[in-house]
């Protein structure tokens, strides 16, 4: 299984201005936006580790995920959540040759914790032997920071600022996340039973 962020977030969709007043960071004066790039950089770091922590895509963005069998024959539980939509399916054989599956051949199945890629007849295309198949999906609560739900766009403030004061710190303090932050996404992580069937 390989899993690969298409598109990144865009700058425009991260609060740097909300996080530093978040960080109480003074304004008015001629260097304001100096630290601007600092501050992206912390965003992303923890906006990196709250999704891999979570399995949620949080800002919305296109992933490629590959694999070369599926769990079941009729459906497919993806390996993030939300899903908004399944951009493409293609089947790649053992000599690199490609087909796009026709989009009535499958569905998505919403779910907050595992949407499921699910065949529209009996089965899903096989995927082909020594071959892989690739989901393109669109994935994320939305493409605006106003579209996370509170409490993980806070522990992301929060973590990102736990990044910034302790930026200089280089003693390894077992990489555990400071406890506020794994009570606000305790809620949105995913139970994996099963290895992740659908």
């Amino acid at each position: 299984m390989i899993l690969i962020e298409d598109t990144s977030v865009p700058a425009s969709a991260l609060p740097v201005a909300q996080f530093k007043d978040h960080l109480r960071l003074g304004s008015g004066f001629a260097d304001d936006g100096l630290q601007d790039g600092l501050l992206d950089g912390f965003l992303r770091s923890a906006l990196a580790a709250i999704e891999a922590r979570t399995g949620k895509a949080l800002l919305e963005r296109t992933f490629s995920w590959t694999v070369t069998r599926w769990r079941g024959a009729d459906a497919q539980a993806l390996p993030l959540a939300p899903v908004s939509a399944i951009v493409s399916l293609v089947l790649t054989d053992a000599g690199g040759g490609t087909v796009t599956v026709d989009a009535d051949r499958y569905q998505l199945r919403p779910d907050i914790q595992r949407p499921v890629l699910a065949a529209r007849g009996a089965t899903l295309p096989p995927v082909p032997t020594g071959g892989s198949a690739t989901v393109t999906m669109l994935a994320g609560f939305g493409p605006d920071w106003s579209d996370l739900p509170a409490d993980l766009a806070q522990a992301v403030l929060l973590l990102a600022a736990h990044y910034y004061e302790y930026r200089h710190e280089m003693q390894y303090d077992g990489g555990c996340m400071p406890f506020g932050v794994s009570a606000l996404i305790e809620r949105h992580r995913t139970v994996r039973l099963g290895g992740g069937a659908a």
